[in-house]
This record gives C-alpha cells, structure tokens and sequence, in this order.
C-alpha cells in the first residue's frame, strides 16, 4: 500500500472542489495512522494535510491498524505500542490544530480470546490511555480461498461463534468500551449473531460489511447488494449495533477507481455509491449511522475533500439535526467526546 507518495498525490490534485457547507462541523470516526508500512508514511502530518480542504473537521477518532507495535515482550501485549504512538501522534496533532484535526480518540487493538489474561492487557492499554482509549476492534474480517483481495483479512471463519471470543466481547461491554469490526459482505449472518449474543456491548459496524467487487464477486453486485439489504434489515433490529458510513471505495469493492486516469468526482461517487448509503441510513436511522473517511485506505481512490463532498450531497436529503447527527453528534456521543 502505497498511499502518501508524489505520483498518489499529483493523481488526486487532478479533482479538487470546493467544500460545501463549508461551516458544518464535523468529526471523522475513522482513519489510520503509521510510521512505516509497506514502505509507507502516513502520520499526523499527512493526516492532517488531508484534512484540510475546506471542511470544518474539528477532531477525529483513530482506528487500530497494527501500526507500531512492540517488537519484544508478551505478544498478548505488543498492541500497546501501537497505543503509545497513538498518544504521541494526538500530542502532535493538538499543536497544529489551527491548521489541522486534533484527534480525540482510539479505538486499539487486544485479542478477545485471551480469557482471564485479557483484564490484564486492558487495564495496561486504559492505564496508558485513559479515556481517550474508547475501544477495541478485533476485526472480523476471513478472506475466502480464490478471492484476489487488496487487503485480504485473515482473521478465522469462526471467529465470532468462539465462546472465548464472545466472551472478551462482552467483557468490553461490562467496562463501558466499544466494540468495532471490519469484515466481509458474507460475515454479516454471523455478526448479527454475536450481537445478539452480547446486548450490552456497544457494536460498530465498519464499512457497510464491506460489500466485495473484485473477482469472484465482480459479476455478483446486484446478488450481493439484495443479500446485504436483507442481513442489514436484520441487523439493525440489534439496538446495540450502529454504522460507519464510508470505506467503499476501497480497492476490493471494486469499483475500479485507483486504476483510473483520474479520481472521481463527488457527483460521479454519488452516482455509484449513493444507493449503499442511503439504504443503511433509512434502514438504521440517523441517529446510528456516522460518515468515516477510512483515509489514508480510501486515499488509494479518492481525495479527502472530494469525499466529504459526496458524503454530504448524499446526507443532503436529510434534515440539518438529522445532517448534524451523523457528521458530528453521534459521533461525539458514541466515542464520548465532550466536544
């Protein structure tokens, strides 16, 4: 992954706009961070040089990534290096915030699975972190034989009928803390059963269930998308499960944009994505549905301010509070804020 380079940059000054509503405050939910991976920079710096096109983003929640873990020790524990970088990179981001987005948040990463040693390994990550650590993502996401994924995810097929696991998942409940994950279109059945299994966790779904467009799926958008309305019509009948709304112009949902002579413009994503959004939003309400960037991962097909633009033609059919919620207060209230 690639996503900071000169090339990717002058590929996305192809399309810029200027923001609407440009005073709207907003908190972006979701993006990564790193020093190195894969050969790839994407700190503070470069965060917050995406940010600022013109959108009032006035703080963001950090999503874990692997980014900067321990090389030594218990590997139940190297997750807290990833925290450590994490509040060093806040640190960073509040003494440039005339300029940029001072992040607010983290949501990290610790096996559920580690049963009585996962107290142990939570109470380190909070002890370093305190309020600002809101959660833990254990990312769902299994990647099936033959499928040619840009981010295969390996995690096991089982994972979220493992009792050890549904365990540590109500564990984060018991101590206020969200749970988050990414996984495929697929997984969404066995995602409604665990959060039927844990009612008094906070779930957040990641990207729509990242509904796949790449080979074997390419041929299969109509399929998947009935598919998906009906397990997400399912799903929103769990009152503890809420969405972020975004991460589908990654490459493996296949709608090709990375590969083109130039990134799309906001009107050209709302043309080929609105029909998602939308469809979650009437399905889950308002009120539990936030708009993400998943930068820099969707960097690889589409320029910040062009898709905060997309974001709000699309929100545009809902009233202003209704606007207000999911680009800042369910945001601010789920991830706790203060703001």
């Amino acid at each position: 992954m690639n996503v900071f380079n000169q090339d990717q940059s002058d590929w996305l000054a192809q399309v810029t706009e200027t923001a609407l509503l440009p005073e709207m405050p907003i908190i972006d939910p979701h993006h990564h961070l790193w020093k190195s991976m894969n050969g790839d920079v994407y700190t503070v710096d470069e965060f917050q040089a995406d940010t600022d096109t013109g959108h009032n983003i006035v703080a963001s929640v950090y999503m874990e990534c692997g980014a900067e873990y321990l090389r030594s020790g218990p590997a139940e524990e190297k997750s807290l290096g990833e925290t450590a970088f994490v509040l060093e990179q806040a640190a960073l981001s509040k003494e440039v915030e005339s300029r940029g987005t001072p992040i607010r948040g983290m949501v990290g990463h610790v096996d559920l699975r580690l049963g009585d040693a996962l107290a142990t390994v939570l109470d380190k990550h909070q002890a370093m972190a305190g309020d600002f650590f809101k959660g833990i993502r254990h990312a769902g996401a299994s990647a099936e034989d033959g499928a040619t994924l840009f981010i295969p995810g390996g995690a096991p097929r089982q994972l979220f009928s493992d009792p050890s696991f549904r365990e540590g998942v109500r564990a984060l409940g018991e101590r206020g803390l969200i749970y988050e994950s990414w996984h495929y279109h697929y997984q969404i059945p066995d995602f409604i059963d665990l959060a039927r299994a844990c009612p008094d966790t906070t779930f957040v779904l990641d990207h729509f269930g990242t509904p796949l467009g790449v080979p074997p799926y390419d041929d299969q958008r109509e399929t998947i998308l009935a598919c998906w309305q009906r397990n997400m019509q399912k799903l929103s009948d769990c009152a503890n499960v809420h969405l972020k709304l975004g991460g589908l112009a990654m490459p493996d949902n296949g709608y090709g944009w990375h590969l083109a002579e130039r990134p799309p413009t906001s009107d050209e994503f709302v043309a080929a994505q609105a029909d998602w959004y939308l469809y979650a939003i009437e399905t889950f309400g308002p009120e539990r549905c936030m708009f993400e960037s998943n930068f820099p991962v969707d960097r690889l097909s589409i320029g910040y301010g062009v898709l905060y633009n997309g974001f709000k033609k699309i929100a545009s059919e809902f009233t202003p509070a209704q606007q207000q919620a999911m680009f800042f207060g369910n945001a601010n209230a789920l991830y706790t804020l203060g703001l």
